[in-house]
């Protein structure tokens, strides 16, 4: 008797309901079609209710921008889920030269043919350093490989058609950026501020494993990079609906806070480099030279970007990598805005 009410109960662990799956849980699937049923039921006084000029306005920005900044974002993540994948950190290591300041400007270079988007670029610079290549070159390709490949230069180009300075003038931008951090790094840089786990090395990606690799890192990045291009867009959206004209007509006539107030809302908005010019372009009141410092500051520097540069390098590297990338972004961006732009426009 005993035996078959034990027997009972593990089949009843078993089959009538998996431990740990908590019955009844409500998930965020249910949750969605819940809402989407609702929406359906309710769309005669939704309509009613949302047919404002003010609520039209702001879901044509949205869908704009979500439309125009999609096809970038699938190519960027997989694009980066093929390198995770496929391409050893070996083999990087192989190509950079042995001197730390000459191996800086081959990892500014590879940032063009090897592109990825910020979330994936950490973990690279991070396996590239477990497998000895020196800091500096591997915090230039961390900062170079969201900001200079070239699915983001044709977006940017996409984003701001009849502007070709606008894309040479982010590729030069963010590419100084990029090397005169890693030059920064090699002259005055401490191993000491990088958290030991960082410098540990890290296993390659086994080769009969390398599809399921690229799936989940693929995945992995259009999940978290398509949040950011969501809420990016209703950002956008509210600000062009919410914000008056006036406001956006004072950053034009005082470009110096033009250019300060973008930089932070590169940092706070904190947006994938694919999808970050089309977010730009959308303030059209904003001139080109604070845009441009949105765009070259948002892939080199953001709350997701030094939350993650925390976790991997230590927040001793965080505090002291983050503010002065920032500061160099800001300049760069002036100067290559100077530059390509014609000065402040």
């Amino acid at each position: 008797m005993d035996t078959a009410a034990a027997d009972g109960t593990a089949a009843g662990n078993t089959t009538g309901g998996r431990p740990g799956r908590g019955r009844g849980r409500i998930t965020s699937i249910e949750v969605l079609c819940a809402v989407l049923l609702l929406a359906l039921l309710g769309q005669s006084w939704l309509r009613s209710t949302l047919d404002v000029p003010a609520l039209r306005t702001g879901a044509t920005v949205f869908v704009a921008v979500c439309v125009q900044a999609l096809p970038f974002l699938v190519l960027g993540v997989l694009i980066s889920g093929a390198i995770a994948a496929f391409v050893p950190a070996r083999v990087l290591r192989k190509v950079l030269p042995r001197k730390e300041n000459a191996a800086v400007g081959v990892a500014g270079i590879a940032g063009v043919a090897l592109p990825g988007c910020e979330c994936a670029s950490v973990p690279v610079a991070r396996r590239l350093i477990g497998q000895g290549v020196a800091p500096a070159a591997a915090l230039t390709f961390l900062l170079a490989a969201p900001a200079v490949n070239p699915v983001v230069m044709v977006a940017t180009a996409v984003a701001f058609p009849g502007e070709p300075g606008m894309v040479a003038a982010r590729f030069a931008g963010s590419l100084a950026t990029a090397m005169t951090m890693g030059w920064l790094w090699a002259r005055w840089g401490k191993l000491d501020w990088i958290a030991e786990r960082a410098l540990r090395r890290l296993p390659e990606v086994e080769p009969g494993s390398r599809w399921r690799a690229f799936t989940e890192t693929a995945r992995a990045d259009l999940v978290e990079a398509g949040g950011f291009l969501v809420l990016g867009a209703l950002i956008s959206a509210a600000l062009g609906v919410l914000v008056p004209a006036e406001v956006f007509g004072v950053l034009g006539e005082q470009i110096v806070l033009g250019v300060l107030v973008m930089a932070v809302l590169a940092v706070v908005l904190a947006l994938c480099s694919e999808a970050d010019a089309f977010v730009a372009a959308s303030l059209t009141a904003v001139p080109l030279l604070p845009k441009l410092v949105f765009l070259v500051v948002g892939p080199a520097v953001d709350v997701k970007l030094f939350a993650l540069q925390a976790g991997t390098f230590g927040r001793s590297f965080a505090l002291r990598f983050a503010p002065v990338t920032f500061a160099v972004a800001v300049v760069c961006a002036v100067l290559a805005g100077l530059v390509f732009l014609g000065g402040a426009r």
